[in-house]
């Protein structure tokens, strides 16, 4: 081989050399670029669950804006919401504040109910109770407190601390409820019941818990929740979970009068 051929050759393997440490560098840079947005991803989301776990634990509980049926407490320690002389068709709610499927309930339906309960299409019966007693805590002081201290609440304030409930509602297996920020919401949504606070870390009201577990077991049957009667019948869930159903099972009931 010449020395011209020799220069060339050589000449042409250092241009390849260096066209290969370009694009290695130019991969270095790329996955730098990608594992620094994939990084900064994942700062974003920890950082937004972590803003969003402590405004759930530390959070203020907010007062129920728009129109409502009135609401009174039965001797039973039920809420009912409902017009004046409404009394069918009649809709009753099992609930346990624990109770991560009552909570999809909640937010799928709630305004839904309220909204034929205000407009005299129903009336409402609230049956909080506690569920969880044969479950370890803390789930079961978790359903316990938080039923108790429902309890608590004046009825005019029901929906408001009912919201907080289930919009703090902790984890499965996790601690929550305690007794301060059941006070704290309750302030929030603006008891004003001197009594308050001493009825819900007291714990005044688990006799009438316990009445109203047994009748919802035992009486009722209920095996789980939500569990929703329409006069008396259990509703299955693709009636009650489905805002377009509920209003159109409801409307029914109201013109057969069943």
């Amino acid at each position: 081989m010449s020395k011209a051929a020799r220069e060339r050759s050589a000449r042409e393997r250092l241009a390849a050399e260096r066209k290969r440490q370009a694009a290695r560098e130019k991969q270095r840079r790329l996955l730098a670029i990608v594992l620094g947005t994939v990084v900064a991803v994942a700062v974003i989301v920890v950082g937004t669950v972590l803003v969003i776990d402590q405004k759930n634990k530390n959070g203020r509980a907010e007062v129920h804006q728009g129109a409502l049926a009135p609401l009174s407490r039965q001797a039973d320690g039920s809420i009912v919401m409902a017009q004046s002389g409404v009394a069918k068709p009649e809709l009753e709610i099992f609930e346990d504040f624990q109770c991560p499927i009552c909570k999809q309930f909640e937010e799928a339906t709630g305004k839904t109910i309220q909204e034929l309960a205000e407009q005299g299409k129903v009336k409402v019966v609230y049956r909080p109770f506690h569920l969880f007693g044969q479950q370890k805590d803390p789930i079961k002081i978790n359903s316990l407190r938080s039923a108790e201290a429902a309890l608590c609440v004046p009825a005019d304030k029901w929906i408001s601390y009912h919201d907080a409930l289930f919009k703090f509602q902790p984890a499965e297996g996790e601690k929550g409820f305690s007794p301060d920020d059941l006070v704290k919401w309750g302030k929030d949504v603006g008891v004003t019941d001197p009594n308050f606070e001493k009825c819900v870390r007291d714990g005044q009201k688990k006799s009438t818990v316990d009445a109203m577990t047994k009748y919802a077991l035992q009486d009722r049957g209920v095996d789980g929740t939500p569990t929703v009667f329409l006069n008396g019948q259990k509703l299955d869930s693709t009636q009650f979970m489905n805002p377009a159903a509920l209003r159109a099972t409801i409307d029914a009931a109201g013109k057969t009068g069943k």
